[in-house]
């Protein structure tokens, strides 16, 4: 079943992490204490996929996560493993009536985070008794996040779990009774030679009045390459994607005041290339499902140390080479920058940079509606008069589906599907905005 899972993967070889994860939760409960881009995800499902029984019924394994965005990437990754058993992600900001629906069949493997499932067992739409392995992903986050008391309660409920694994991108002091874990194998992959990523800081001057301003000149100058853009706040956020789009500067905007189809399509957008800059505050700093990035921009820097590394840690992942840009005032140097700072002079004129080679076109059906990526692709080449070259990522989801198309045909192409079927039905095309 491994090397199985590893082709449909297309991983050639599990890290040392990974296989150290496996032996150990073979015998004991299980702490792995690793860097975010470093395979924890594989790292637990692998054990987990080990103790699923195809005879067994109910709900055997539960994942609790910090973020919609992790259960659904943890989703997508066990479907993308082949096992065979059933996966569903459950989390807020769409109707609990989906969810309903889906348990009625319960799958092997249930993803979610503490809230969403803590109301399902309230309502006895979660049968507790045949689960079995309990993972705790991103514990450290979901503490910091106020999720002990719904995580207790769950726990509380699960009186058959026989197998824990909790993993964690930072060191804690103690682990809460309310885990149920006892003498753990504690596995540690935080050592220096792991999380230390190859990184280059780079500083620049600005006056407060005159950040945003600052913030346009450097994305000008960065002109292409995948960027995050950190704020401390969502109305900074806000206030910089307004200047940004009076600019022409195209963007995409993350934060946890955006429902959740707006925060899913801004993620989508960005891995797809469609856009390069992404505005966002540290949500979108752990355990997200988006491409290696180039550059970092602090607009604002994070008033920790573990914040700032965690910031960072999404580019220079998996032995590649990134930069972090920090905004930074006379007076807005935190204790915790030790070294000494590489000042970056911008250019005294600003040239907009051209937008992506990447569009995106929004499918008005999904998974629940059948369709899936052969259907697009099919539609998009012999209908839609693509090149394989010309067309990128393609998402399916449950309702809908997105798909990255060369920019300059995009338009063309939807005039021409306009009115074609997808499975002998018509479906709402266009670009997405």
């Amino acid at each position: 079943m491994l090397n199985k899972v590893l082709e449909n993967l297309k991983i050639e070889a599990l890290n040392a992490m990974q296989q150290a994860s496996i032996q150990a939760a073979q015998d004991k409960d299980v702490v792995l204490l690793s860097p975010t881009g470093s395979g924890k995800t594989l790292a637990f499902l692998l054990p987990v996929l080990q103790r699923l029984s195809e005879k067994a019924t109910g709900v055997q394994a539960l994942v609790l996560v910090p973020s919609r965005e992790l259960a659904m990437q943890i989703e997508q990754v066990f479907r993308q493993m082949g096992t065979g058993f059933k996966v569903l992600s459950s989390y807020g900001g769409h109707p609990t009536y989906i969810e309903k629906n889906s348990l009625v069949e319960p799958p092997a493997l249930l993803v979610g985070t503490p809230g969403r499932i803590a109301y399902h067992l309230r309502h006895h739409t979660i049968d507790p008794s045949p689960i079995h392995t309990l993972v705790l992903d991103e514990f450290d986050k979901a503490l910091e996040l106020g999720f002990q008391n719904d995580m207790a309660y769950i726990i509380g409920q699960l009186t058959g779990v026989r197998k824990r694994i909790l993993t964690s991108a930072t060191r804690m002091d103690t682990i809460p009774d309310f885990t149920g874990i006892q003498n753990p194998a504690e596995l540690d992959f935080l050592g220096e030679s792991t999380s230390k990523p190859d990184l280059t800081l780079k500083a620049i001057r600005a006056e407060s009045t005159e950040k945003p301003e600052t913030l346009y000149s450097l994305l000008c100058a960065l002109v292409s390459g995948a960027t995050l853009v950190f704020c401390n706040h969502r109305e900074a956020v806000e206030r910089i994607s307004e200047l940004l789009w009076n600019r022409g500067l195209e963007h995409g905007v993350f934060h946890g005041g955006m429902e959740q189809p707006d925060r899913e399509r801004a993620l989508l957008k960005f891995r797809n290339g469609s856009h390069r800059v992404l505005l966002t505050t540290d949500l979108a700093s752990r355990g997200l499902d988006i491409p290696e990035i180039e550059h970092i921009i602090h607009y604002q820097l994070p008033p920790t140390e573990e914040a700032f590394t965690h910031r960072n840690g999404r580019t220079a992942r998996m032995h590649a080479k990134g930069t972090a840009y920090l905004l930074l005032t006379d007076d807005e140097v935190p204790a915790y920058l030790s070294q000494p700072l590489d000042y970056l002079q911008l250019p005294e004129r600003d040239e907009l940079p051209e937008p992506t080679d990447w569009s995106t076109l929004y499918v008005g059906a999904g998974k629940k509606d059948k369709i899936n990526k052969v259907d697009i692709v099919g539609l998009l080449l012999q209908k839609g008069n693509l090149q394989k070259e010309e067309l990128g990522r393609i998402e399916v989801q449950d309702h809908a589906a997105y798909a990255a198309v060369k920019r300059n045909k995009i338009k063309e192409v939807v005039q021409l599907i306009r009115s074609e079927k997808i499975k002998g039905k018509r479906i709402k095309m266009e670009i997405s905005r």
